[in-house]
């Protein structure tokens, strides 16, 4: 017999899980390419803090990654 209620925690899990992870990289991809016309030759320059910020963020999309390999595979936890 089927646990449905414990199918859909799964379920819903699964896509709270991937819809982070999913949202953590893209933010990092939109931060990494963060620029702005710098004052003095108008050149594009990065901000310091966007580049600091778009790391943390793929660290954390990793981190997680990581974390449900760990997870999957028995042999990492047993």
């Amino acid at each position: 017999m089927i646990d449905w209620g414990a199918f859909l925690v799964v379920a819903l899990a699964s896509l709270v899980a991937t819809a982070v992870v999913v949202s953590l990289y893209s933010l990092g991809l939109r931060l990494r390419f963060l620029t702005r016309p710098d004052g003095a030759t108008g050149e594009p320059v990065r901000p310091r803090i966007a580049t600091v910020l778009s790391y943390l963020c793929f660290a954390l999309s990793a981190a997680a990654v990581l974390f449900g390999i760990y997870l999957i595979v028995p042999a990492l936890h047993a």
